[in-house]
């Protein structure tokens, strides 16, 4: 077994079982009694901008097939036009725990744990979901090029943890818009604070130019990415893109 793995795509529910035990979900899922599975729901559009509702539920299915944790989908999405429950709802998430059963959390909302180090430049101190430190957490994201950050991976995902309460700068910017100051150093310590336990990597379409919207990757990237570590993830999938992981500064430095 391999701590990472990239499958060709061919449905989510072959591609997702595929590459999760490629290394060896089911072994980690079994022991679990909580899992938290955080998608890409940045704003209300739909995929190759948010992660697919489908995506989700292959590994909903998956987890169910190997373990009786509790699953929750939690997402704090950072579009200043609409909450949390509306991007939900518009893209199938309701719908989706409904049916399988499974709680959704709202986690711009969610009870809040206070955190500190000193070593952090931009967060000696953060507020961060509980719900985050009870869960073994699954970063579902969508593969993309990034405005600012170069790319969204797993390690971008976890922005959507910051509560807007204390990470946005005014009323009218996006929720999370104090992680746009300096966001490479921003998305390091966030992720030195909770990194995912557990990375899956929507790779099947790929958006080349920009995270919410432009041109999607031609021909699509065609790949489902899934792995432990998550540099080495986001290092893969920078590659896929077409990307040098080494100009990219949250992915610098040692794994």
């Amino acid at each position: 077994m391999s701590a990472l793995a990239g499958v060709e795509f061919s449905s989510y529910t072959d591609s997702v079982f595929q590459a999760l035990d490629a290394v060896d979900a089911r072994a980690r899922f079994r022991r679990l009694s909580a899992v938290l599975i955080k998608p890409n729901l940045v704003t209300t559009s739909a995929h190759p901008v948010t992660t697919a509702a489908q995506c989700c539920a292959a590994l909903i299915a998956y987890i169910r097939s190997c373990s009786h944790a509790d699953i929750v989908i939690g997402e704090g999405t950072g579009d200043p036009t609409c909450q949390t429950c509306d991007v939900f709802d518009l893209l199938g998430y309701g719908k989706l725990c409904s049916q399988y059963g499974v709680g959704l959390v709202d986690l711009n909302e969610a009870p809040v744990r206070r955190f500190t180090n000193t070593h952090c430049r931009l967060f000696p101190e953060i507020y961060l979901p509980e719900i985050v430190f009870t869960h073994y957490v699954v970063s579902v994201p969508v593969l993309k090029a990034h405005s600012l950050a170069g790319m969204t991976g797993t390690l971008k995902n976890m922005v959507g943890l910051a509560p807007p309460a204390y990470y946005r700068r005014g009323s009218g910017d996006w929720k999370k818009s104090f992680f746009h100051t300096d966001i490479h150093q921003a998305i390091k310590e966030l992720n030195s604070y909770r990194t995912p336990d557990l990375s899956l990597v929507d790779a099947s379409v790929g958006l080349a130019d920009f995270h919410l919207g432009g041109r999607r990757c031609e021909p699509p990237v065609g790949k489902i990415l899934a792995g432990i570590d998550p540099v080495a993830v986001d290092r893969m999938g920078a590659g896929l893109l077409g990307l040098d992981w080494e100009s990219i500064p949250y992915l610098q430095g040692s794994r």
